[in-house]
């Protein structure tokens, strides 16, 4: 495969790049059963391509100019298309073959990739499916993209551009989706809401969005499922759990449905970790998607989900070796005691869309949200720190530093109910502008009880709290006098309810200046909103956020386009962002205000004589009313006091293209500082900072075995500032995490997929598509730590940092099946 090699040096490439006065088309084509059609000629002006395996053709047209290319099989009816484009642009185009009837058409735009424009990143859903990750998925692809960081592959939560894991956006078939609030570490996540096997379409969005978007921060992730056309199933099984979908049609056509059910265990991935446990959790969701067409000019489409989270986690041992080479260190635990958690959710969204005409189109959603969540746990764990000999076997603590306990409790529940009322509308006129607009009501009940604290014995002498002033405690040479209080106790009671409206207005238009296109995008959005409750009861408050986006394509031989977009953005606060450190809802808590700025560079050129594109983004985030929190794992705690400014800024790369034809790979890096002033003390960096992020993701086959795929996933990630205690004043004690450093890597044999001819009597030719792979979870086996545990030294007064390892390498295989 020495041809496929991937480079991984960054050049700016404009001197590699040809600026030939052609244009292209390329797409893949299919049949009437959606499967690829192989060996189609296309012709254009005495040039002809052909379509592989895959279906996938690409051509070379000359540009400003009304060519016709002709599509013709030896066994499908002729296809036409009559195009005319710039210099340098790609149409894609992705026909549909049949044996019935001749089709023509003609497209005279040179380019209506509004998306580019909008600076929205769209990723293949096919691409999403095939890359390996501990938690696989959309989430597993956008850790991938630049200004995106994780280090937590348990974790299907994100940070955008300095922001935390409740500043993005997350819409399923234009509905916010959310995430359970108690969670507190990766492994207990189970499944991200959304399933891919239901996708149709994946837009994301790392800053700079339009009006139309909702009120957070940091992006949005807008995910459409698809609406089947034929009957199909398909299932995939491996060692982390299974799932199956299944698309249904009617036939008169009007009914669809697209229905998935997923199984997760992650007993594979978190028996890698230092912790010895039995682990038993049982993560299940089903979906649907069901969409009745009324008439043509009126839809109606229900989306439900229902999903149970059951996290048992009894741990029994742990043995950490840390320190240097010179000092090597061990921690020894042992536990008594469990945790039992359980995730109920039920979401159900109705959405009707009426084409009141042509230009005007009317829809009206509801949805309801319904989670009902428990933490529970009494663990006990006692320690035992020393330095270690490798003398003899196995190797052991020969010199105790601390001995020790820890005994955890926690009963915290909560039930939230969150009812959406919403109407949008969408005008357009024939001189490329339109109007968006939209109305909405939200009405948020949750009830919630936080009932957790933790005692810290050393030596057999009680560790005081940390933030309570009390006498010192100085045995065994002086007795204790002072109260013995728990090192840690939240206690609270909530009952609250959070109504609010929103709305939105926002002008699109494409026009030109000279010879160069333009495109405009002005909107603002308002949010009014109260907080009440049985012992609270907030003010009423409003915001306004304008933003804006301004686009040009110059004339030019290059395919350029730059783009400049920002506003005023707001946050205001949900109900997590309400609770401060003990857990106590503050009503008043104001909205997080960001002024949001963002310039870009989008260029596409040929390189190799395959299509490439190179995004470059500089953005800076000036924020206000800052909510201040802390990070540990992915719980976030807040202050809820609005007492900070803050600001982000970075500069964001991506490389992407066919570094191997027929397929696409790319490569993205970025670089971010942000930091806080919390009441005028000074500005430090936030537990967001990451400053270098690198990744890569690569797709392959063997020259000589095309059947036989590789992919392989690549993060680094600098180390955030997380490795204090929570309780410890960042301002005094700072620390960052090493580096995170993670490659997973898939290997694929495909037996059957829309390309692959089968004779009647093989038992494959029940299948559409038939593939089983084999995977290598975190293949360096690198170790990284995603907290720290904080221990005592009972001589020394010290306290040492333990580090909280991830997963070690772990092996996978599964199987997809699609009939």
């Amino acid at each position: 495969m020495s041809h496929h090699k991937l480079i991984l040096v960054f050049l700016f490439l404009c001197s590699c790049v040809s600026f030939a006065q052609n244009a292209h088309v390329k797409g893949i084509i299919l049949d009437q059963e959606n499967r690829p059609v192989s060996d189609v000629n296309i012709t254009v002006q005495g040039n002809v391509a052909q379509s592989d395996s895959n279906g996938f053709f690409e051509i070379k047209i000359p540009s400003n100019k009304k060519v016709s290319l002709i599509f013709t099989h030896i066994s499908l009816k002729m296809m036409s298309l009559t195009v005319n484009l710039k210099p340098n642009e790609v149409f894609v185009f992705n026909p549909v073959m049949n044996n019935s009837e001749e089709q023509m058409g003609e497209v005279f735009v040179s380019s209506k990739n509004k998306k580019r424009v909008q600076g929205i990143t769209t990723i293949d859903v096919a691409t999403i499916k095939k890359i390996p990750g501990a938690n696989a998925g959309i989430e597993n692809i956008l850790k991938t993209l630049p200004g995106v960081n994780s280090n937590n592959e348990l974790s299907t939560q994100y940070a955008v551009r300095g922001g935390n894991y409740d500043e993005n956006l997350v819409y399923v078939n234009e509905v916010e989706v959310y995430r359970p609030f108690l969670i507190r570490s990766g492994q207990q996540e189970g499944l991200s809401f959304t399933n891919t096997d239901l996708v149709q379409n994946v837009d994301f969005s790392a800053g700079g969005f339009e009006a139309k978007f909702g009120d957070k921060l940091s992006s949005v992730l807008d995910i459409t499922y698809r609406k089947p056309t034929q009957f199909s199933a398909a299932f995939e099984a491996s060692l982390l759990g299974a799932s199956a979908a299944v698309d249904l049609v009617s036939k008169n056509k009007k009914w669809s449905a697209v229905t998935g059910i997923r199984y997760r265990n992650n007993s594979l991935l978190v028996n890698s970790q230092d912790t010895e446990t039995n682990y038993t959790p049982t993560f299940a969701d089903i979906q649907t998607n069901i969409i009745y067409e009324i008439s043509k000019k009126w839809q109606m489409s229900f989306l439900g989900n229902i999903s149970q989270n059951k996290y048992l986690y009894q741990p029994l041992t742990r043995q950490t070796k840390f320190g240097t080479i010179d000092q090597p260190m061990e921690l020894n635990v042992y536990y008594e005691g469990q945790e039992k958690d359980q995730y109920d959710t039920y979401f159900g969204a109705l959405k009707t869309t009426y084409k009141v005409s042509p230009d005007f189109t009317l829809k009206l959603i509801g949805s309801l949200f319904h989670t009902t969540e428990q933490e529970h746990f009494d663990i006990l764990a006692q320690y035992r720190l020393g330095n270690v000999t490798d003398e003899g076997e196995p190797e052991a603590i020969d010199f105790t530093r601390g001995i020790g306990s820890q005994l955890n409790h926690a009963r915290n529940d909560l039930d939230a109910l969150i009812a959406n009322a919403e109407i949008k509308g969408f005008k357009e006129w024939k001189n490329d502008s339109q109007l968006e607009f939209g109305l909405k009501y939200t009405r948020e009940s949750i009830r919630d009880r936080v009932v957790e604290w933790e005692v810290i014995d050393s030596a057999g002498f009680s560790i005081n709290p940390p933030l309570v002033i009390l006498p010192k405690n100085n045995q065994p040479y002086q007795p204790y006098t002072g109260p013995l209080l728990p090192y840690q106790d939240v206690r609270a009671t909530n009952f609250n309810t959070v109504n609010r409206i929103a709305g939105y207005a926002q002008w699109n238009q494409k026009t030109a200046i000279g010879s160069n296109q333009v495109w405009y995008h002005v909107g603002a959005r308002f949010q009014s909103w109260n907080v009440s409750g049985a012992a609270v009861e907030g003010k009423n408050q409003t915001v306004f956020s304008p933003r804006a986006q301004f686009a040009i394509k110059p004339d030019w031989d290059m395919d350029m386009v730059f783009r400049v977009s920002g506003g005023i953005y707001y946050q205001p606060p949900f109900y997590r962002e309400l609770r401060d450190v003990n857990g106590v809802v503050n009503p008043n808590v104001k909205a997080q205000e960001s002024v949001h700025i963002v310039l870009s560079n989008d260029y596409n050129f040929k390189m190799w004589d395959r299509p490439f594109k190179w995004v470059t983004e500089v953005y800076y985030k000036s924020l206000s009313d800052v909510n201040v929190y802390s990070i540990d794992n992915v719980r976030i705690r807040y202050i809820a006091n609005n007492n900070a400014t803050a600001y982000a800024q970075g500069l964001d790369f991506r490389l992407n293209g066919e570094f191997v034809p027929g397929t696409e790979s790319w490569v993205s890096f970025g670089y971010l500082k942000t930091e806080e002033n919390y009441e005028n003390r000074g500005y430090i960096a936030r537990p967001t900072d990451q400053r270098l992020k690198f990744a890569m993701l690569f797709q392959d086959y063997m020259p000589n075995i095309p059947s036989v795929k590789l992919y392989l996933n690549l993060v680094y990630n600098t180390g955030l500032p997380g490795g204090a205690p929570a309780y410890s004043d960042p301002y005094l004690y700072q620390n960052r995490l090493n580096d995170y450093r993670r490659a997973d890597v898939g290997f694929a044999k495909v037996f059957v997929d829309a390309s692959t001819k089968t004779a009647k009597a093989n038992w494959l030719k029940g299948f559409k598509e038939l593939s089983v792979g084999f995977e290598i979870f975190n293949l360096f086996n690198n170790q990284n730590a995603i907290t720290n545990t904080w221990v005592r030294d009972v001589y020394s007064k010290n306290q040492y940092a333990i580090p909280n390892y991830m997963t070690s390498r772990v092996f996978n295989v599964k199987i997809n099946a699609r009939l």
